[in-house]
């Protein structure tokens, strides 16, 4: 199986260079992913609001790439200030409830002030799913 490239039509990823996904084989490689809603690039002020956007955008990603949330093995939480992550839990749970994937969750830097949460997942299509 080749090597796919997905892109959610986002500025940013022409202007750096990279894509939203890769899709390797059964393997699905979501880029860190933001709360942009990239059709009209505009981003909430609230972090649980950017969390949901930000699994939609992921959503999008793997839905393109023939697999879903429940797909997930493994998820990277990022976020300028720890303190907001609690908030997203109710939104994170409902994702990834059925996944529970390995996960990871660390107070970082963003590269745009706006963004209050940037979430990364890796998933592996299921044997159903390949046709």
């Amino acid at each position: 199986m080749t090597r796919r490239l997905i892109s959610s039509g986002s500025r940013f990823e022409a202007e750096i260079g990279y894509s939203r996904a890769v899709v390797d084989g059964d393997w699905i490689f979501v880029s860190g992913t933001t709360g942009f809603d990239y059709a009209a690039m505009t981003i909430a002020d609230d972090v649980v609001e950017q969390a949901a956007q930000t699994l939609r955008n992921i959503e999008s990603a793997l839905a393109q790439a023939g697999a879903g949330l429940a797909d997930v093995v493994r998820v990277r939480y990022l976020l300028p200030d720890a303190a907001d992550f609690p908030r997203c839990w109710p939104v994170l749970r409902a994702a990834f409830a059925e996944a529970r994937p390995a996960a990871t969750m660390m107070a970082v830097g963003l590269a745009d002030p706006r963004m209050k949460i940037e979430i990364e997942v890796t998933a592996r299509r299921r044997a159903a799913a390949r046709g």
